[in-house]
């Protein structure tokens, strides 16, 4: 089959990086599948011009039920859809949008969601679709680089010192826009630094948000011990992790966040804020560590940094929740079959 894929594509994204999977998983099966960003549709009109173009389309996916999926409404063709965090923790707040992705909902062969939780969400405030709507939960797969250099990584960073190979690093992986929230914890985290100036937090990812991009900038430079690093590929950035004391997410909210499973595949602690997204796959003391302000995050993660045992029980318990929840070969699996109904 010849398939659309649409999803939004800003580069080193979870968005992504989840498309780029997703993709490899169909061609894998022998189907063709463009990969094209939704951002650069105007309408739905647009797309069913494409679909139809010579040879056509046989068939389309998209990532977001609003973002994606309304660019598919006037085509033709089947197609699936993979529910994204935003439809359920930001878009169905806005009646025009529900209604948009009530309709994608309703004309799609298949829904896919990454959890549990987020498909009763989705049968409580979209139109119930519960025998369409799959639960996946996303594949992981990490490769660190071979040729890193943990104290290049600093230095290019901005953190200077002659100690350098003795500070408690802490990564907040996350593209710079607000749902993000890496604004969330700085004074927390400066008042800290002063008081123990080898703990650093560097904040790393892609500029997604110009205008938010420039506040982040702004405020991290006046934040003692707060960094904010220019993104890497992905190979340096799982390299970058493995050094690190944790991986650290602030964000307000998340459908399923690669990053945090990327860190329990690489064995490194997590520190999530605790909203639903992130609940959903860090249990507090067993896979990870959760706080709900900005002073909790600082005992959590001072008790890390002294706690051995607490560490190394996050540590194997996450590496084994990825290995038993996120295998990639049963996402692709679940993905070719899926694909399948669109024929």
């Amino acid at each position: 089959m010849k398939l659309l894929f649409l999803a939004c594509l800003s580069p080193k994204t979870g968005n992504c990086t989840t498309a780029e999977r997703i993709r490899a998983h169909i061609e894998s099966a022998g189907h063709t599948c463009e990969l094209r960003d939704a951002a650069d549709f105007k309408s739905s009109a647009e797309v069913a011009s494409l679909i139809e173009q010579k040879p056509p389309f046989e068939g389309a996916i998209a990532i977001h039920l609003f973002k994606g999926g309304r660019l598919l409404l006037d085509t033709q063709v089947p197609f699936g859809v993979v529910f994204g965090g935003t439809d359920i923790n930001e878009d169905v707040k806005v009646e025009q949008k529900r209604a948009v992705m009530e309709q994608v909902l309703l004309k799609a062969r298949f829904a896919v969601a990454f959890t549990d939780k987020l498909k009763a969400e989705a049968e409580v405030f979209l139109l119930s679709q519960s025998s369409k709507i799959y639960v996946q939960p996303q594949g992981i797969k990490t490769e660190a680089a071979q040729s890193f250099c943990w104290s290049e990584f600093l230095r290019r960073s901005g953190v200077s010192g002659e100690d350098v190979e003795d500070l408690h690093v802490f990564l907040l992986v996350c593209g710079l826009r607000r749902v993000k929230d890496p604004l969330y914890l700085l004074e927390a985290f400066s008042e800290w630094h002063t008081e123990n100036p080898l703990v650093v937090l560097i904040i790393i990812g892609p500029k997604i948000d110009p205008v938010f991009t420039e506040e982040v900038e702004a405020i991290s430079k006046r934040s003692a011990g707060v960094y904010l690093a220019q993104e890497r590929s992905q190979e340096e950035l799982h390299a970058a992790m493995r050094r690190s004391a944790a991986l650290v997410n602030s964000s307000v909210s998340e459908g399923m966040s690669a990053a945090i499973l990327e860190a329990m595949d690489l064995e490194v602690p997590v520190v999530a804020r605790d909203i639903p997204g992130n609940t959903a796959v860090v249990q507090h003391e067993v896979t990870g560590l959760l706080y709900s302000s900005p002073q909790e995050f600082v005992r959590v993660s001072q008790r890390l940094l002294v706690d051995g045992e607490l560490r190394e029980r996050v540590v194997a318990n996450g590496k084994r929740y990825v290995e038993e929840h996120h295998s990639l070969d049963h996402e692709r699996e679940a993905y070719q079959r899926l694909v399948d109904t669109l024929r």
